[in-house]
């Protein structure tokens, strides 16, 4: 069968939508405004195949579908207004479709295939974009309903408190968090605010979109979590907030090294660190930067990269410390330098670096204690050492499985084919038997 590469068939592809389902959003579109469409999967496949061009009331709906705001619906440039397909390009009005696409692609997921992450050269093109691109501020909508400033600052203080309870609360979260997001993005969309009531909406929505991609790339999501991810750049591509940008790009980056593309993280995090100004936020950076460059095998550079965040994390500034990076400490820079000297082949000063960050860490940390403790069993293996291994691994999986953290359980699940060669060390059998529970 011939591919269908018409802009509105390759669009709502990439959303997860066949042609009955963009009929079905279309005249929903038209009875949320009172009126009716007769759009149908036959009426979809002519503009799609035959290229017929709708009329304005269904490029409107259509418009609504895809997130596109209505003025920049141009009616006698059809398909040329549709969004892309793949990653929509950083641009001062492209903050709504991207954080509605984000949301439309976590909803219904039993009428598709769930979605896969971005590929790496879009996510690279994309990096470069926010390196070079002109920034602007998000401007103020001068229609719809007047928001409220102290109902913002509501939004802004429960946000809060949901995204930093602790890890055993917080996976309960989910639903209340992707609400919060599709009322920030209905109130950019349709409110009527000032410019620094307009910054505050979108730091909001990107604060609100980095904590639900986390929660999505735990349980696994890619395809979610990278496009959350995105949203919430573009979101601080609009209002210029250059660290927070750098944020995205780092957990883009941070993803991609965890589906075992290092390249591509390397490539992403040398654009962000171009405008990254805070020295947490670069050494954050320098640290995920080296990990990559060590999983390559370039010790070279990883050591210079190690140097580098160590550096900057010790120098003074006056600037508070960004909130997404504030957790950041000698604990963390001492397990991924671990990491990263592991990849390199230097297991035992590795396996040094790892206990000695565990040691540091706070209490309050649990979920990264039991990723913490995953690394440690894995170093304890390379040693040829199964019994501690199995201790700290167990350990790791009791304490994930307790609090509900399923990406340490998964570190966890990853190690257990090693384990098989010591079926009779000391815990190993107990260590199995959990896993396989």
């Amino acid at each position: 069968m011939t591919e269908n590469t018409h802009p509105l068939a390759l669009a709502r592809s990439a959303r997860g939508m066949t042609g009955p389902d963009l009929a079905r959003e279309i005249r929903a579109a038209a009875e949320r405004r009172g009126l009716r469409s007769g759009a149908d999967r036959q009426r979809v496949r002519k503009w799609e195949v035959a290229g017929i061009t709708p009329d304005r009331e269904s490029q409107e709906y259509i418009a609504e579908v895809f997130g596109v705001p209505l003025d920049e619906v141009d009616v006698k440039a059809w398909p040329n207004w549709l969004p892309d397909a793949g990653v929509i390009p950083l641009a001062p009005a492209s903050t709504l479709p991207a954080l509605r696409e984000a949301l439309r692609a976590s909803m219904d997921r039993s009428r598709r295939t769930v979605l896969s992450a971005i590929s790496g050269t879009a996510l690279v093109t994309l990096a470069g974009a926010w390196a070079t691109g002109t920034w602007s501020e998000a401007t103020k909508r001068a229609q719809g309903k007047a928001i409220d400033e102290d109902f913002v600052a509501l939004l802004e203080q429960t946000s809060t408190q949901l995204t930093t309870l602790a890890t055993q609360q917080r996976q309960h979260t989910g639903p209340l968090l992707d609400a919060y997001l599709t009322t920030v993005t209905d109130l950019i969309a349709h409110g009527r605010y000032s410019p620094p009531l307009g910054i505050r909406l979108h730091a909001l929505a990107a604060s609100l979109s980095q904590t639900v991609a986390w929660h999505r790339f735990d349980h696994g999501l890619h395809g979610e979590a990278s496009r959350f991810w995105i949203a919430g750049l573009h979101s601080t591509y609009a209002s210029g907030d250059h660290d927070m940008g750098a944020a995205f790009l780092s957990d883009l980056a941070y993803q991609a090294s965890w589906r075992d593309d290092p390249r591509t993280a390397a490539r992403i995090l040398e654009r962000a660190l171009t405008r990254t100004h805070h020295p947490a936020a670069r050494s954050l950076l320098q640290l995920r930067l080296a990990r990559s460059l060590a999983a390559q095998g370039e010790r070279r550079a990883t050591l210079r990269a190690l140097s580098a965040a160590e550096h900057l994390l010790s120098t003074p500034t006056r600037d508070p410390v960004p909130g997404w990076c504030s957790w950041l400490s000698e604990a963390d820079l001492a397990v991924d330098s671990g990491q990263s000297l592991n990849d390199l082949g230097e297991t035992r000063r590795a396996h040094q670096l790892i206990e000695e960050g565990q040691a540091l860490l706070p209490p309050s940390r649990d979920k990264t204690r039991g990723v913490f403790l995953a690394y440690r069993a894995k170093t304890h293996l390379a040693l040829g050492e199964p019994d501690q291994a199995a201790a700290v691994a167990t350990e790791s999986l009791e304490l994930a499985q307790r609090i509900g953290a399923p990406r340490c359980v998964a570190l966890v699940h990853g190690l257990i084919p090693h384990f098989r060669g010591f079926s009779t060390a000391q815990g190993v059998p107990e260590l199995l038997a959990k896993a396989a529970a």
